[in-house]
């Protein structure tokens, strides 16, 4: 059987076929045998009829797409190994008329994996941004560390303070009538916190043990339940308990207790230190993602459009398998947001796009610089997943099939690219201002999980579970009030 190669425009290719008459009539003849048990011809028993009088019945052609579909896939790799084709799409097969006697002419078209020429990718100018860790920072990690460690006392004297946990008794009234969710008993609230609606916190605040009082209070005009937005209630409270955090002294006493230190001012270094690091190692890591990303850009490739829509398939359904661990997916996202999928795949496809072209652009700089995996850096990120699934490495090394002990390999050599254009780079270093804590803000709606960057130092990755989501509270809370924790998220 011929082929031949022909080269389209967008990194699609043709390859035509030609199969002599007598090659595709023994295929036919198979197609026959594996399909004459379901014809039926009068005066023979099933799949005892010939060849030719089926034929003459039915029409000559009526084994030739079996005949085919036997012939095409063995003659499309053929073509795809002896070729050294990448296809990233389905073929298309068009099939040229069939003449009883003559060859048998068909051709496929198919997208292949694009050509990347590369830029400059050694030697790259590249700016690091450093910043000195603020002493609002080490205050503010003391305070968690006071936090942790407070003791919680019950008040039984004076009144509610700013910060205090009441166990509380609440019912409300919207013009005299009760409404649904406006009742509740031994509510526990942090006052301060926000999570009732304005003016309710602030009215608790002197109230002691056993007291009620009627607070006025007005529901928001954006709130989620209709018939109480912009609505004037009242709600009836008693205060059941009190309780306050005492928090140590911070003090050589409280370093001691706390950490390995003898004295606040040693604990105090030792946390700068571990901070100064950290933001060292977020500073490196940005610059180098950065460097990743001017290398990407300064490359060419046409990158075909059946790879973008398999990539954010993939996107999507990482989404999708994050959202699950906390008991969510991305249907009941869509609804939330009032998105389509159609917009949220439009959202997300030059973020596709750029990680397929991150991709490509490593992979040809791994085989222009020939990048090999060397044994000690492929059990090093071996023994880092061992280590997370609490295994040895030989465990490990004993489990893993050839193919997932190649994909560690394939890391390892991703890594030796990214090394290797950070140690070739010419690297300035520029001082920021010093970071100040965020505030907690509340979240108007669901957001994706963060999505993962495409050229970041590979590691051996393990799923982790997120945190789920909180229940909502009783009738005073607002639509939103749950605050979002500030935290640092690796993605890998």
């Amino acid at each position: 059987m011929e082929h031949t190669v022909e080269k389209l425009s967008g990194n699609k290719v043709k390859i035509s076929f030609s199969v002599p008459a007598d090659a595709f009539d023994k295929a036919v003849d198979k197609a026959y045998l594996k399909n004459r048990g379901r014809i039926n011809v009068p005066g023979f028993r099933k799949g005892k009829a010939p060849r030719k009088l089926i034929e003459r019945m039915y029409g000559d052609g009526i084994f030739h797409d079996d005949a085919l579909e036997l012939i095409f896939p063995d003659a499309y790799m053929e073509a795809v190994q002896k070729e050294d084709l990448h296809p990233v799409s389905q073929p298309e097969l068009s099939v040229d008329p069939i003449q009883k006697g003559a060859a048998v002419t068909f051709a496929c078209e198919v997208y292949v994996q694009p050509e990347v020429t590369l830029g400059a990718y050694r030697g790259v100018e590249v700016a690091r941004t450093l910043r000195e860790v603020a002493q609002s920072e080490i205050d503010e990690r003391l305070k968690q560390e006071q936090k942790r460690v407070a003791r919680s006392l019950e008040i039984t004297e004076g009144g509610v303070e700013n910060g205090d946990e009441v166990s509380l008794d609440y019912s409300g009234t919207v013009d005299g009538v009760a409404f649904d969710g406006g009742t509740a008993a031994g509510q526990k609230l942090t006052i301060g916190s926000g999570s009732f609606i304005p003016g309710f916190e602030e009215q608790m605040i002197g109230l002691k043990v056993g007291q009620e009082k009627d607070l006025n209070v007005r529901f928001p005009d954006e709130y989620h339940a209709e018939n109480l937005k912009g609505r004037d209630a009242v709600f009836h409270v008693k205060v059941n308990a009190i309780r306050r955090e005492e928090l140590p002294a911070l003090d050589d006493e409280f370093a001691s207790e706390v950490s390995e230190f003898e004295t606040l001012d040693a604990y105090a270094a030792d946390i700068r230190a571990n901070l100064q690091k950290t933001a060292d190692e977020q500073s490196t890591e940005a610059a180098r993602q950065g460097l990743v990303q001017k290398v990407v850009d300064a490359a060419q490739i046409d990158i075909p459009a059946p790879m973008v829509e398999e990539k954010l398939n993939d996107i999507l359904g990482e989404m999708n398998w994050r959202m699950q661990q906390q008991g969510f997916d991305i249907k009941r996202y869509l609804q939330l947001t009032g998105q389509t999928e159609a917009q949220m795949r439009d959202m997300y496809r030059e973020e596709a796009r750029n990680n397929l072209k991150t991709e490509l652009v490593i992979e040809e700089i791994i085989k222009a610089e020939d990048l090999q995996a060397e044994e000690s850096d492929v059990n090093a990120l071996l023994e880092e997943y061992a280590k997370s699934v609490g295994k040895t490495l030989e465990q490990v090394r004993a489990e893993f099939s050839d193919a997932q002990i190649a994909y560690f390999q394939h890391r390892a050599k991703i890594n030796k690219a990214l090394d290797l254009l950070w140690d070739n780079a010419k690297v300035t270093d520029e001082k920021a201002a010093p970071r100040q804590p965020e505030a907690s803000e509340a979240e108007p709606a669901p957001k994706p999980p963060a999505k993962k960057p495409a050229a970041r130092k590979a590691k051996a990755e393990t799923p982790a579970a997120d945190d789920a989501a909180g229940e909502e509270k009783p009738a005073p809370k607002s639509a939103r009030t749950g605050k979002a924790a500030a935290g640092k998220e690796k993605a890998e």
